[in-house]
C-alpha cells in the first residue's frame, strides 16, 4: 500500500525538486553573474566577451556605437596608415570627393560676425539661375529657420543648403540693407579635378590636377584637347598637393603619354594577385616634351602616374620627393551605412619600385614626417635626402629609387618665407582669404572692369595701402604682422593678386596669376625652351 502511495506521487516529489532548483539556480546566477556569465558561451571570443560586459553591466551608459568605433580604429591602429575606417555619417561626403560631384544650390560662403556671406556662386549654377550674387548675407533657410547670430557651424549649413536634385531651398538675403527671398532647385554641383588649363608659354600648355576622382580622365581629355587646338606641342602636368585618388583615373591619363603597350603600374599583395596595367590606346601626347611638377604633398595616384613616366624617360619631374603612398585600399561597405577602406596589395612603378616609406615607427612618426624633412633640411636643400630604398636605372640610363617616394630630376626648394608664423595663422584663420573677398566687396565697381586674370595680374599692385588695411584687418583676428621680416611682407603682399583673381575667376585665375611668380612653374618653363 506505501509502495504504491509512493509511485503516485514521486512524479510530483521530482517536479517540485527541479522547481526549486531552477529558482536557486536562477538567484545563484544573477549574484555571481559578473564572474560566470560567459563561462558557458564557448561560442564568443574575448572581444565579444569584453564588449557584452561593458554594454550590459559597465556603471555609466554607454552609446553602442561609440564601443564599435574605438575597437575598429583600436583594430586598425595595428595596420597600416591608410586602413581607415569611416563611420556612416561621414561616408557620403568622403565617397562625394571621389565621384567628382555632388548634389546643392552651387555656393562657397564664409561666416563673417556671425553671418553667412556668399563669397563665390558658380557660373551657370541653381543658385546663379535663382539670382544669388556674391556678397548677399543669408538670413534664413525655409523661411523659419534663422541662421544668422545664431553662431551656426559651416556643417550645419550645408546641411540646410544641400539636398536631392529637383528638391527647392528658399532663402532670405539680405542685399544692399534689403531683404530678398530666393528659391533654388538643387541639382548636382561639380567637383572639378581640373583646377587651371591655359597656354602659359608660347606653344606651352598647363594643367593643374588636384585630385583623382570619376571624372578626372574626361576633364583631363577635354582640356588637353582644348590646349592642342591652340597650338600646345609642350606641356607642364601640376601634380603639387595632389593627395591621389581613383587608380584608374591616373592610369588612363598616364596611357595617353606612354606609347606602345608599356607598362604603367602594377599591384600585389598577399591575398591579393598581381594586376598589371598597361597602355591599351593610342595617346593624344605621346610624343610632345612633358614635364610634372611633383612635391611633398603629391601622393598615391599621382605617384603612380609621375613615377610611370619617369621610370619610361617620358618626363622630366621637378619640385621636391613626393609622400611616399605606395599602398592600395580597397572599400568595404559595411551594415549600419559605415564602411572601411581596407589596404589590399602594394603598388610597383614599371621598373619594379615600391615608393611606400617605411611605416613600422607607428602612426604619429609616420604622419610627423614631413616635419622631418622640414627640420632634416631635405625640403630646403634636397641632397640631404638618403635614399633607403633599392636603386634602378631606367631606359635612358637614369638612376632612380623605390622605398620613400619618388625623387625629382630637378630640385627646387621650398620658400621658407612661408613658414611664417604670422602667415600661417593667417591660413588658418582663414584672415588673407577674408580680407580679399572684403577689397573685392568695397572696390567691386572698379574690379569688375578688369576682363581677364592677367588684367589683374597686370593692375593690382598692392603697396603700402593695402599693407596697412591687412595690418588692421588681421588684427581684428588677433594677429600682429607689424614686424614680420621684409621677407614674408612681400611673400604676402605678392600672394594678394592672385587671391583676388581667384575671387573673381576661381581656381583657374587663382594660378593663372600665381603661375607668374611661381619657382618651380619657372624653372619647368626653362627646361621646356
Amino acid at each position: 500500500m506505501g509502495s504504491k502511495k509512493l509511485q503516485v506521487w514521486l512524479p510530483f516529489i521530482f517536479a517540485l525538486v527541479i522547481v526549486i532548483g531552477m529558482y536557486l539556480g536562477f538567484n545563484l546566477r544573477v549574484n555571481t553573474s559578473g564572474a560566470t556569465a560567459f563561462l558557458r558561451n564557448n561560442n564568443n571570443s574575448p572581444v565579444e566577451e569584453v564588449i557584452d560586459l561593458v554594454r550590459t553591466k559597465y556603471v555609466d551608459n554607454i552609446k553602442p556605437d561609440s564601443l564599435n568605433d574605438a575597437l575598429i580604429d583600436n583594430v586598425l591602429s595595428h595596420l597600416d596608415p591608410h586602413s581607415v575606417y569611416i563611420p556612416a555619417k561621414d561616408l557620403q561626403y568622403v565617397n562625394e570627393d571621389l565621384e567628382g560631384q555632388f548634389q546643392g544650390i552651387g555656393v562657397e560662403f564664409q561666416v563673417f560676425n556671425d553671418t553667412v556671406n556668399i563669397v563665390s556662386v558658380i557660373p551657370g549654377g541653381p543658385s546663379s539661375k535663382a539670382g544669388v550674387q556674391i556678397g548677399d548675407k543669408i538670413i534664413k533657410v525655409n523661411d523659419s529657420t534663422l541662421i544668422a547670430g545664431v553662431h551656426i557651424k559651416g556643417d550645419e549649413i550645408r546641411k540646410y543648403l544641400r539636398g536631392p536634385v529637383n528638391s527647392k531651398v528658399s532663402i532670405t538675403v539680405l542685399r544692399d540693407r534689403q531683404l530678398k527671398q530666393l528659391s533654388i532647385e538643387r541639382d548636382m554641383i561639380p567637383l572639378p579635378s581640373i583646377d587651371a588649363a591655359y597656354i602659359i608659354a608660347p606653344q606651352t600648355g598647363y594643367i593643374r590636377i588636384n585630385k583623382f576622382s570619376e571624372t578626372t580622365y574626361p576633364e583631363f581629355m577635354e582640356a588637353i584637347e582644348k590646349l592642342q587646338k591652340k597650338g600646345m606641342q609642350k606641356l607642364i602636368l601640376d601634380l603639387r598637393d595632389n593627395g591621389g585618388g581613383l587608380v584608374d583615373q591616373a592610369t588612363n591619363i598616364a596611357d595617353e603619354f606612354l606609347d606602345e603597350d608599356k607598362m604603367i603600374v602594377y599591384t600585389l599583395g598577399s591575398k591579393a594577385p598581381r594586376t598589371d596595367y598597361r597602355c591599351s590606346k593610342e595617346g593624344v601626347f605621346e610624343k610632345g616634351k612633358l614635364t610634372v611638377l611633383v612635391n611633398e604633398s603629391t601622393a598615391s595616384a599621382s605617384e603612380i602616374l609621375s613615377g610611370a613616366l619617369q621610370d619610361w624617360d617620358r618626363a622630366t619631374i621637378i619640385g621636391r620627393r613626393t609622400f611616399g603612398k605606395g599602398l592600395v585600399q580597397q572599400q568595404f561597405n559595411l551594415s549600419g551605412g559605415s564602411a572601411l577602406r581596407l589596404t589590399v596589395a602594394r603598388y610597383y612603378t614599371p621598373l619594379g619600385r615600391n615608393i611606400q616609406k617605411p611605416y613600422n615607427k607607428g602612426k604619429e612618426d609616420y604622419e610627423d614626417e614631413l616635419m622631418h624633412r622640414f627640420n632634416d633640411g631635405e625640403l630646403i636643400h634636397g641632397d640631404t635626402a638618403k635614399h633607403a630604398g633599392q636603386a634602378f636605372r631606367t631606359p635612358g640610363g637614369h638612376i632612380v629609387y623605390g622605398g620613400g617616394g619618388i625623387t625629382p630630376d630637378i630640385f627646387v626648394p621650398f620658400d621658407t618665407t612661408a613658414q611664417s608664423k604670422a602667415l600661417i595663422q593667417m591660413y588658418m584663420k582663414s584672415t588673407l582669404s577674408n580680407f580679399v573677398y572684403n577689397y573685392y566687396m568695397q572696390h567691386k565697381a572698379y574690379l569688375q572692369t578688369l576682363k581677364t586674370s592677367d588684367d589683374i595680374y597686370k593692375t593690382f599692385k598692392p603697396g603700402e595701402d593695402e599693407w596697412q588695411e591687412l595690418l588692421s584687418y588681421a588684427r581684428k583676428d588677433s594677429i600682429d604682422i607689424s614686424s614680420i621680416p621684409p621677407g614674408v611682407k612681400a611673400n604676402i603682399l605678392q600672394r594678394l593678386p592672385a587671391l583676388l583673381a581667384r575671387q573673381i575667376y576661381r581656381n583657374e585665375g587663382f594660378y593663372e596669376v600665381s603661375n607668374e611668380t611661381d619657382p618651380v612653374v619657372k624653372k619647368a618653363l626653362e627646361v621646356l625652351k
